[in-house]
């Protein structure tokens, strides 16, 4: 009985010693991708900060991804924005890092706009960055009959104009144009309280070349703290390990 006993109470100090583990409490990343992309990009992230006890959201926007057989003319801004904001309320989430890249930065101003109170961090990664009333063209200071994507823009959709895209999935592809045409309403003042990054992509270190300068002009006027990385526009697809590092000064 006594060698029973001694076995109780070891198993009743270790359950409370485990209980005061100091191990760092799970976050919960959610990863908005870009134009064209889709939640394939972040499956690299996904697995390394898995593996570190985090808890890791990457939907693939209506159209785009995995989901492209439901691609429509139709799909506009505002469809992305309830994508998003449909995990968080259907998966219940709280205190979510929410993460933009590229386009997703005018997707993750949108979300911020509903649903401010569940979200406790922003980061715009070489992302847009909305002023109120704003669609992504008129951010890049561009109308509909003066867009880059012009050429590129077929059927309501615009192709994938950044080099070549595999045969293949995982792969990009056309991307909604009434998602770029589309302004965004970004009123709320709750969200001015989310503390908020910018990653700025830049290209061999050189700031002189990177594309989204502007925004993380834009974010520094917000009194947003800039952080800078060196690479291309894609940094989750090409250098994970090194975008996981840079989230981490995020704070």
């Amino acid at each position: 009985m006594k060698t029973i006993a001694k076995l109780w109470l070891l198993v009743l100090l270790s359950t409370q010693l485990w209980g005061q583990s100091t191990t760092t409490p799970a976050r919960t990343f959610l990863f908005v991708h870009g134009g064209w992309g889709g939640g394939w990009e972040y499956k690299k992230i996904d697995s390394i900060l898995t593996a570190k006890g985090d808890i890791v959201y990457r939907p693939t926007m209506t159209g785009l991804g995995e989901r492209v057989h439901l691609a429509n003319p139709d799909i506009n801004l505002t469809t992305h924005v309830n994508d998003i904001v449909n995990v968080i309320k259907f998966e219940d989430l709280h205190n979510v890092i929410l993460v933009g890249h590229s386009y997703g930065g005018m997707v993750i101003s949108g979300v911020a706009e509903q649903v401010p109170d569940r979200i406790s961090k922003m980061v715009y990664l070489d992302a847009f960055v909305p002023n109120d009333g704003e669609s992504l063209f008129a951010a890049r200071g561009e109308n509909e009959s003066t867009a880059m994507t012009k050429p590129f823009t077929k059927d309501g959709f615009v192709a994938y104009f950044f080099g070549p895209v595999s045969a293949t999935p995982p792969s990009d592809v056309p991307h909604p144009l009434k998602t770029f045409t589309e302004p965004l309403s970004v009123k709320n003042p709750v969200v001015k309280k989310i503390p908020t990054f910018y990653i700025l992509m830049a290209p061999n270190g050189d700031v002189s070349k990177a594309g989204f300068a502007p925004f993380a002009e834009r974010a520094k006027q917000r009194g947003w703290k800039i952080v800078q990385l060196n690479g291309d526009h894609y940094p989750m697809r090409n250098n994970p390990i090194e975008l996981i590092n840079t989230l981490e000064k995020c704070k």
